[in-house]
């Protein structure tokens, strides 16, 4: 994948906020004509160091529970 598919793949990423790889091919063929397959915008983004986890739920830290 070439410097430029990268960028556009990031872009799309960042647009859509979801990294589902199937959507993501779509929209890619859609706005930007390029064709990839779900498995190689998986692979891309997993280089990129998107990964599809969900944050860590914190628990609030108030004064009583700081001491």
């Amino acid at each position: 994948m070439t410097g430029r598919g990268q960028r556009m793949l990031k872009c799309t990423v960042r647009r859509s906020r979801q990294l589902s790889a199937e959507p993501i091919a779509k929209d890619l063929q859609t706005w930007c004509g390029l064709q990839m397959s779900p498995t190689t915008v998986h692979r891309e983004l997993h280089g990129m160091g998107f990964h599809g986890r969900a944050a860590a739920s914190k628990p609030s830290i108030t004064k009583c529970n700081r001491l």
